[in-house]
């Protein structure tokens, strides 16, 4: 088979490789064309340095070409993976730094809560430049798979106002399933089926059997308490479970943040998370994490190149739904996953317009979800909540509406359990001025907001958040793994 796919944002190295080499897994997938683009001349370098080294290693005829001006890349391309992170680690170090002073504290701050609904205002236009792009350039009926958060938002913009074949992608739901197939004891994942439904990062596994034996509420729970790791690490996610009766896919951090009760007092915030790695509810942990990692792969560039002159292994295919849903479309080899999609009655009590994440097979008639299921009222009501704040979002960040985007964060669940209505619009007005140079559709607001700020007499405090680390040398870094590596 021969035809094109663009990833923008190619720059993500390390999840542009994982990507490639998925793709590669598809024996029909030898001789296609991968078009790689990004802002950053420097990463698509290393990335195409990369992938080079993996093509020459394994004598495949793909095709990688690299550009900085996007349009080129999309020309003919018949799907287009996108993975961006407008504004970089630098504005989202504002995304968990200016709520903070607020009282909010964040562990991730990339789906809504403050940081969230201000990282879709930055995506948000960028991502409609992608359409305009795909419907101008792209092959006709080109299938836009979207990877980058937030993930519902930037979904119901290019459905809605992007006008392009759109579906997002996640792996939350893969990383709980293997979860629980562990606490179960099962010799694979595989054996575990379940039905798993709901909206991007608050999906719940509402059935769970395991080589065919229905898996109830209490078996669960005992399960989760026995665990030596996650009984530490998941103690709200648990918690969640004992009360609402289903298990959340995503992680404690994120979970905590889409809340409303577990992360508004300070005091109560170690409760309810571990510290033993940044996932697990860290304040700022995933910006941490995020800068690590970049840090690590600048210094470390040239042990990743070489680590890539080797065949490719097809057992250790990735579960990213990516390379599965494009050999299902190409082979007609059927995929089940779970996909984010504008719900239309799949989900019977969420609204019809909201971004949903359920079930859905793939073959060559494209992506067809599984319809008529109910959540149980509490997973519902939780969603909902986040789908109101979500659709508040999507409608300022295309309007540049302000107003709007103040009571979108009002109504988020963890910064109104937190913030005063007084704080939050004086909060916003300090992220839009900082953030400014990513927010275009805001620029005849920002005026009015530096006034604001100037006369403001809300009360902000100096706080790093209730559970942060310090950014790790590569020194350190590098002493850490030694010392894993000993004590394998």
């Amino acid at each position: 088979m021969s035809f094109k796919i663009a990833i923008i944002g190619a720059g993500s190295v390390g999840f542009t490789k994982k990507l490639f080499t998925d793709l590669l897994c598809v024996p029909e997938f030898r001789d296609i064309e991968v078009a790689l683009t990004d802002i950053s001349q420097h990463n698509l370098d290393m990335i195409r340095a990369i992938l080079d080294k993996i093509i020459e290693a394994n004598g495949f005829p793909v095709k990688v070409t690299a550009h900085t001006d996007r349009r080129r890349a999309l020309e003919g391309a018949k799907y287009i993976i996108s993975c961006v992170r407008v504004g970089g680690l630098e504005a989202y170090a504002d995304d968990i730094r200016i709520p903070l002073k607020y009282g909010i504290d964040q562990c991730v701050g990339d789906t809504i809560c403050a940081g969230g609904i201000l990282y879709g205002q930055r995506n948000i236009p960028v991502i409609l430049d992608f359409c305009k792009d795909i419907r101008e350039v792209a092959a006709p009926g080109a299938k836009f798979l979207n990877y980058a958060n937030p993930m519902a938002m930037n979904t119901w913009a290019a459905i809605e106002y992007g006008k392009v074949d759109t579906v997002g992608l996640c792996h939350g739901v893969q990383h709980g399933a293997e979860q629980i197939a562990e606490i179960l004891g099962a010799k694979s994942p595989a054996e575990l089926d379940y039905i798993c439904s709901g909206i991007n990062h608050q999906t719940w596994f509402i059935d769970l059997r395991l080589n065919g034996r229905k898996i109830g509420k209490e078996e669960l729970v005992t399960a989760f308490e026995a665990h030596p790791v996650f009984s530490q690490q998941e103690k709200l996610r648990i918690d969640v479970l004992k009360r609402f009766g289903v298990y959340s896919t995503e992680s404690n951090g994120h979970l905590s943040e889409y809340l409303p009760w577990y992360r508004k007092r300070p005091e109560e915030i170690a409760r309810w998370i571990d510290m033993s790695d940044w996932i697990h509810g860290e304040t700022g942990g995933y910006l941490r994490h995020s800068t690590e990692t970049r840090n690590w792969f600048e210094t470390e560039f040239p042990q990743f190149l070489a680590s890539a002159d080797k065949p490719i292994d097809l057992a250790k295919r990735s579960n990213e739904h990516a390379s599965h849903i494009l050999e299902a479309l190409e082979t007609g080899r059927v995929y089940r996953g779970h996909f984010n999609v504008k719900n239309n009655g799949v989900i019977s009590n969420l609204p019809a317009d909201a971004i949903i994440e359920s079930p859905g097979f793939v073959d060559r008639f494209g992506i067809n979800m599984v319809s008529g299921i109910t959540l149980p009222e509490a997973c519902a009501a939780t969603c909902m909540a986040s789908i109101n704040v979500q659709r508040m979002s999507v409608h300022a960040a295309v309007t540049g509406d302000i107003d709007l985007l103040k009571l979108a964060v009002l109504h988020d669940p963890l910064v109104g359990a937190v913030a005063t209505p007084e704080e939050v619009w004086q909060m916003v007005d300090e992220m839009v001025v900082a953030q400014a140079r990513w927010l275009p559709q805001y620029a005849d607001a920002v005026p009015a907001a530096k006034e604001r700020l100037a006369k403001s007499s809300v009360k902000t405090r100096d706080w790093a958040g209730a559970a942060r680390r310090n950014v790790r040398s590569i020194e350190e870094l590098r002493a850490e793994k030694s010392a894993l590596k000993k004590a394998v």
